[in-house]
């Protein structure tokens, strides 16, 4: 299993237009062969703070899955951000 999670840091007044454009990118996602789960969403907490978390069944499945990256315009609306991909050799269910 491949687990993708970070932040991105945006302008808090492009926060929301950044997420919407994200709507598409996530629909795809989630119907994408080998996705286990796939979210883009704001932070409770910090208005210019998104928050990105992807699970995957295996490496192949995310590099079929993954594209170039945000389109300009998002790439752009990015000021920084802190994304990693992490290999998983087991998991325990908390339920």
């Amino acid at each position: 299993m491949v687990i993708v999670a970070g932040h991105l840091v945006v302008d808090p007044g492009q926060r929301e237009a950044y997420l919407a454009g994200c709507t598409d990118v996530v629909q795809q996602a989630r119907c994408a062969e080998g996705c286990l789960d796939f979210s883009v969403t704001a932070d409770l907490l910090d208005a210019g703070r998104i928050d990105v978390f992807e699970r995957w069944s295996s490496r192949a499945a995310v590099e079929a899955f993954r594209g170039s990256g945000p389109s300009g315009e998002q790439a752009a609306a990015i000021r920084s951000a802190s994304v990693a991909e992490y290999d998983v050799s087991g998991a325990r269910p908390l339920t």
